[in-house]
């Protein structure tokens, strides 16, 4: 019998292996570049406008790809070698940001040269964070899944939340393209780490003799079939248009209603990163003592907070906390969805159900990142956090009537009865509500 990992064995403190160390130092070398560039990305577009709209954008060109490609970055991690693929795409991102400095050096570095190279850079992080999340299956044990995922996003939260925005906000001040060079380097080291390990995933359990579109539909199908993930992701879509908004207008909120510099602007990010750390430590322990409906209501209600906050109170340090807050919401969200999805998913198709539920989590992106924009542009900031707020309360009423129902604990006791946990049927409950069609399919609800 294939048994999923358990919050109690995710609790303990375990040897992970030397493999998983080097993806989890490539992870945060890369943060921290991610993080410097998160910084100075919005701080040059307000350089160069003064329109929320334009703003952003940024937002909406990284954000992009994640709707445009998820599905057939999908297939192309379940077909390659991750670990060179890996290797490849960070020196591409590399060489885009090389780019990017040397425009801004000559002059010639504007706008639609930062949105397409924005565009690019998501695109290839669609690959590496679908093609990282499949990894960790491969070079950590089953029972440290939690651990493992914990540790890599704290790694993730703490590079582009705290050391990578300081880090960014100082070199901006110093010389505009500097941040986008030392980005640059960081892939680089990320590169270098990646290439040195010795496991990677291996060749698929079963091949597909089909068109490349029908084995795409296959995750797609696969996932949609299973109730509790498709729910989940539905929800995940709507956590992320209410995230992606405030973030997309967070750098406006800082100057016009806060009145802080780029290096304030940065120091604010940062709090990100203690509701990260802070996540990594609690959530395997959160998840065995609330179980995993309880820790996914209490996430929604950190974020609906953080958001409350940053509408309401209009102080820095207010913004501090709630930052915090957001990110110790949604990092303990993704190590809950992550581990079921690295335990339920068939093998065979975990690249390809994983991109799916991507492109319908990440489908809230840039849709958020605009509407934010435009709402900021009418209504001011503030509407934007307001509007957050609301919306991620409706979600934990919605978790609330989930969590009576167990509707995720079913669905791992009846994996673990039936044998193999890689299976799924029709069986499966529907999430929230007892009926496929219930309010959270019907919404258009891993930050």
């Amino acid at each position: 019998m294939t048994k999923l990992a358990t919050p109690t064995a995710a609790g303990r403190r375990q040897r992970l292996g030397a493999d998983f160390s080097k993806l989890w130092s490539a992870a945060a070398v890369s943060a921290i570049g991610d993080g410097v560039t998160i910084a100075a990305g919005p701080l040059l577009a307000a350089q160069l406008t003064d329109d929320p709209r334009l703003i952003g954008g940024v937002s909406v060109a990284f954000t992009a790809p994640f709707v445009l490609f998820g599905i057939p970055a999908g297939l192309l991690v379940d077909r390659v070698d991750l670990r060179k693929a890996l290797v490849r795409v960070d020196l591409a991102r590399a060489v885009l940001l090389v780019v990017l400095t040397a425009g801004i050096i000559g002059g010639w570095g504007g706008l639609p040269l930062l949105y397409v190279c924005m565009f690019l850079l998501g695109v290839g992080e669609v690959f590496c964070r679908n093609a990282a999340q499949v990894l960790v299956p491969f070079v950590a044990p089953e029972s440290g899944l939690s651990t493992a995922n914990a540790r890599i996003m704290a790694a993730q939260e703490a590079g582009t939340g705290f050391v990578g925005p300081l880090f960014g906000a100082l070199l901006f001040g110093v010389a505009v393209a500097l941040p986008f060079g030392v980005d640059a380097a960081t892939f680089l080291c990320s590169a270098l780490l990646l290439a040195r390990m010795r496991r990677t995933r291996p060749p698929a359990e079963r091949r597909d003799t089909t068109g490349v579109l029908a084995q795409m539909l296959a995750g797609a199908k696969w996932l949609w079939r299973h109730h509790l993930l498709r729910n989940l992701a539905l929800l995940s879509c709507t956590i992320n248009l209410a995230g992606s908004a405030m973030l997309a207008v967070l750098v406006v909120h800082s100057s016009q209603v806060l009145e802080l510099s780029p290096f304030g602007y940065g120091v604010m990010l940062s709090c990100q990163a203690v509701g990260a750390v802070l996540a990594s430590r609690i959530a395997p322990l959160l998840t065995n003592r609330l179980g995993r409906e309880g820790a996914l209501v209490a996430t929604a209600t950190l974020i609906a907070s953080s958001e409350a906050v940053l509408a309401l109170v209009p102080s820095p340090y207010a913004a501090g906390i709630a930052l915090a807050l957001f990110a110790c919401g949604t990092v303990t969200w993704n190590v809950v969805v992550v581990v079921l999805r690295q335990t339920l998913v068939p093998r065979h198709l975990l690249g390809r159900a994983n991109s799916v539920y991507r492109l319908i989590a990440w489908g809230g992106l840039p849709v958020g990142a605009a509407a934010g924009g435009i709402v900021a542009a009418e209504a001011g900031t503030p509407a934007v956090f307001g509007a957050g707020a609301i919306v991620m309360t409706v979600i934990a009423v919605i978790l609330v009537r989930g969590a009576r129902r167990r509707w995720i604990t079913t669905v791992v006791e009846a994996r673990q009865d039936d044998g193999p946990a890689h299976t799924a049927d029709d069986r499966t409950p529907a999430g929230p509500d007892s009926t496929d069609t219930g309010p959270n399919a019907r919404t258009t609800p891993e930050r």
